[in-house]
């Protein structure tokens, strides 16, 4: 009966130790399984433009330092493959940013870019941190669905072009490490 039991034991032991082996095989965190290069284009409401705008301010910031702390602005930008603003749009990047700092500019995102062509489907939720004076910033790819089903990865940012309060072009890398 004790022998048994050990034997039962070690092929238990052999059989999950063969599992997890196959499982870390087929996850190769240095090598993307999707990789997009993307361009966030925002335009802010500046009271007149409402034909042109893509964000607008949803609060004023506190009086608590010069750098639009507490700030909160919600958008529906359009996401294009060039940096050309006018170039059609392959998702729409919705969702919010806060200014969250009193000594220097930096925000906090959270956005869902949607899909909806021929060539992609479904959506890819994002957020992070953007601190602002990095030349890159890295925010989460924490989800998805259709064409992006659970995906996990990366976006690094790097600000491709800023025009005062008015407009400001993002190039996003964005990296997937988790595709299914």
């Amino acid at each position: 009966m004790r022998d048994l039991a050990v034997k039962s034991s070690s092929i238990l032991f052999l059989l999950f130790t063969l599992s997890a082996c196959s499982a870390k095989a087929s996850f190769k965190p240095n090598e993307p399984c999707k990789q997009l290069v993307l361009y966030y284009h925002d335009i802010l409401f500046n009271g007149t433009d409402v034909a042109n705008a893509t964000s607008a301010a949803a609060t004023e910031p506190t009086k608590l330092g010069n750098f639009e702390f507490g700030k909160l602005v919600v958008f529906d930008d359009p996401m294009t493959k060039d940096n050309h603003l006018l170039s059609p749009p392959v998702a729409r990047a919705q969702g919010f940013y806060f200014y969250d700092k009193k000594s220097t500019f930096t925000a906090w995102f959270a956005f869902t870019l949607i899909f909806n062509s021929t060539k992609q489907k479904g959506t890819l939720n994002i957020m992070g941190a953007d601190l602002m004076t990095e030349e890159t910033r890295d925010f989460s790819v924490t989800g998805g669905t259709g064409d992006f089903f659970m995906a996990r990865g990366i976006a690094t940012i790097r600000t491709d072009t800023f025009q005062g309060a008015s407009y400001f072009r993002l190039k996003m890398d964005i990296k997937l490490y988790e595709c299914y």
